[in-house]
């Protein structure tokens, strides 16, 4: 078994783990909500579905990466993690606005909150929560799928403490209005939550640049491996929540061309290490195709659907392709 193949499988193990201890606490809070009449514990239940679907979609991803491409899907089953984020993030969205519509109205009328059991349940989510963090844990420094689920998990466990909070303050004041009033900060957390999965997700299906990277550094780290004289042509983007892509034109010296190998494995290591860009498709050039500076830019322009056109035009090249250059294209 190799090393990859050892710590794909203790991460779903893990996975697993934080998933049954996340579905027990949902379904603790939404039988306790009820019971208890407590919305805190309902918005709770919600915000704990949030962290459940993170927690799936996590370890989807994993999967849909054992998955092989295919000559009609060449990026495999990885964008599906990024619409189901989207619908989640809608569905959540749409229960937060539930929930302070709720809220709202206890503000105006509280009702009576069976506070200890309340306070009781809320303490048995508090440390299911914590325990699927703790099954995250060790695997959350180096690995950014797994990272996202532990913050999401970390998440829940504080609104769990505000709903502690509220449980043993209306049980010695019977103050029942904090109930509502926790239930709206819940809400707004989730509306904050649910907000940035689908405002990710978006990013992702735009083709944006991964949040946390500047094109301008990446193209200065590039530069620093020795050769390297110039880049341009470059784009960034993100195929799923843990692939990150890169494209580039690399201009090097004429005299580097028995070295271009070497080369191109100095620049995916750099990009790896310092920004885990892991797919990466380099084209080195002894003389640079273009005066663009950045990314490549993309024009809409007519198919050729005639031969004949095409052959009427033999001087047009594609906007932004290299003409009279050296190429060597390098995909990783």
């Amino acid at each position: 078994m190799s090393a990859e193949t050892h710590l794909d499988k203790s991460i779903t193990g893990r996975f697993k783990y934080a998933i049954i201890l996340t579905a027990a606490t949902l379904l603790a809070e939404l039988i306790g909500g009820f019971w208890t009449n407590s919305l805190a514990l309902l918005s709770d239940a919600a915000h704990v579905f949030l962290d459940l679907f993170a927690l799936l979609l996590s370890l989807g991803a994993i999967k849909l990466a054992s998955y092989p491409a295919s000559d009609t899907r060449t990026f495999g089953w990885h964008r599906m993690e990024v619409f189901a984020s989207f619908i989640n993030g809608s569905t959540v969205f749409l229960v937060a606005i539930i929930i302070c519509y709720e809220a709202f109205g206890r503000l105006l009328h509280p009702e009576e909150v069976k506070s200890l059991p309340m306070l009781l349940i809320a303490v048995v989510g508090l440390a299911m929560n914590l325990f699927a963090a703790k099954a995250l844990h060790s695997h959350s420094h180096d690995d950014l799928n797994v990272r996202s689920a532990f913050l999401h998990v970390v998440g829940d466990a504080a609104s769990s403490v505000g709903v502690i909070a509220g449980g043993i303050i209306m049980y010695f004041t019977d103050w029942y209005v904090l109930d509502a009033i926790i239930s709206v900060g819940i809400g707004c957390v989730i509306f904050w939550g649910s907000w940035r999965v689908m405002r990710e997700a978006v990013h992702i299906l735009l083709e944006g640049v991964p949040r946390g990277i500047e094109v301008n550094e990446v193209a200065a780290a590039i530069r620093e491996v020795d050769g390297v004289e110039e880049v341009h042509h470059l784009n960034i983007w993100t195929i799923c929540s843990h692939i990150i892509a890169l494209s580039a034109h690399v201009v090097v010296p004429a005299t580097f061309r028995g070295e271009h190998g070497g080369m191109l494995r100095k620049i995916e290591e750099q990009l790896f290490e310092r920004f885990h860009i892991s797919h990466t498709t380099l084209q080195l050039e002894s003389t640079r195709c273009t005066e663009a500076q950045g990314a490549k830019q993309f024009r809409h322009r007519p198919r050729a659907s005639s031969v004949a056109h095409a052959h009427a035009h033999p001087h047009q090249h594609p906007h932004g392709g290299c003409k009279g250059g050296h190429d060597h294209d390098h995909t990783h």
